[in-house]
């Protein structure tokens, strides 16, 4: 008795079929409550054979809802799937961020969803996104250039990568689907793509979203499952932001910057690796962080010229690890 057919057969859901494979005859257990659907199993083990080979030439496993490292989170969900379409891996629920928002995205909204997902990534963080244009693909570039993961949840199957020129995007990055192979896009897809996109990421962040958005389906799909819902604030007045505004007033904890969420989280970034300096440099540097000073003192401190050492003040400030004060003086960054 093959699993994956059981899944194939008409009207038998994840529940009907997780129970019938607790019983010592599943195929007799369905049998006597859906006789017309068992009918075509040897018709559904064939497709199931089928599937199989035609998936592990494309270095797809299929994972189905019965093995054991199916997802937990994905189990918890009102309808699960019962298999999925997988090339590649699953992030660890506790360390993936789902970052979601409109497909029409203002520029603002663009870089900033792929700098925060940049920097998520930095930390050892996964992204996990659904691929459209706009604030998903954003956020799966930001993942990549910040040198870690991020998963791809399709509206079409593996085989039938959506939109078209996001394929060699999706070469790059892991993904999952619950469409059998050969599947196109369909409109009523992408809503229960969503419930996975919440259900596999520990917290959806919506970074701009209209009030008609499907990424607002996405969090309410989170705020469902008791998952974190964070969102990134925009103008009043602005439609795009409309939806990402009424989250933060509901309770979504409000994101400016990647260490909120980070911190929110319980997280910590990856400490940086101190810049480069001069001598020069490294000698003021070391003279300012004794304490405050006027530039005209560090410059007989450091025996280098006033014009010298405002251009290194500049450079250090450039770096980080120097600041203006009130009244011409300099200190630490």
């Amino acid at each position: 008795m093959d699993p994956l057919a059981l899944a194939f057969l008409p009207g038998i859901g994840p529940k009907r079929l997780l129970e019938a494979l607790t019983q010592e005859e599943p195929l007799a257990f369905l049998r006597e409550r859906f006789p017309e659907a068992v009918s075509l199993y040897p018709e559904a083990e064939r497709r199931a054979e089928g599937e199989r080979r035609r998936a592990e030439s494309l270095g797809i496993r299929i994972l189905g809802l019965w093995e054991e490292d199916f997802p937990e989170s994905l189990r918890r969900l009102p309808q699960p799937p019962t298999h999925l379409y997988l090339r590649g891996a699953l992030p660890p629920e506790e360390r993936a961020v789902a970052i979601v928002g409109t497909r029409k995205a203002s520029p603002w909204a663009l870089g900033f969803a792929r700098r925060l997902a940049r920097e998520l990534a930095e930390a050892g963080l996964w992204v996990v996104s659904g691929l459209a244009r706009g604030i998903d693909r954003e956020a799966h570039l930001g993942a990549l250039e910040g040198g870690g993961r991020t998963l791809g949840v399709l509206g079409s199957a593996l085989d039938r990568v959506y939109p078209p020129e996001h394929r060699p995007l999706a070469g790059r990055m892991d993904l999952v689907s619950e469409f059998p192979l050969g599947t196109g896009p369909k409109p009523e897809f992408f809503p229960r793509r969503n419930r996975l996109i919440a259900g596999l990421a520990r917290a959806v962040l919506v970074v701009e979203a209209p009030l008609d958005s499907g990424a607002l389906i996405t969090a309410k799909h989170a705020l469902e499952l008791g998952k974190e819902v964070l969102a990134v604030p925009g103008r009043p007045t602005d439609p795009a932001s409309l939806g990402a505004n009424r989250l933060i007033q509901d309770g979504a904890y409000p994101v400016l910057e990647a260490g909120d969420v980070l911190s929110y989280l319980g997280f910590s970034p990856k400490p940086k690796a101190p810049p480069e300096l001069s001598p020069e440099e490294a000698a003021l540097y070391a003279l300012l962080s004794q304490g405050e000073a006027l530039p005209e003192d560090l410059a007989q401190a450091a025996g280098l010229p006033p014009e010298r050492v405002l251009s290194l003040l500049a450079l250090l400030e450039i770096k980080g690890l120097a600041r203006a004060l009130p009244g011409g003086r300099y200190g630490p960054g």
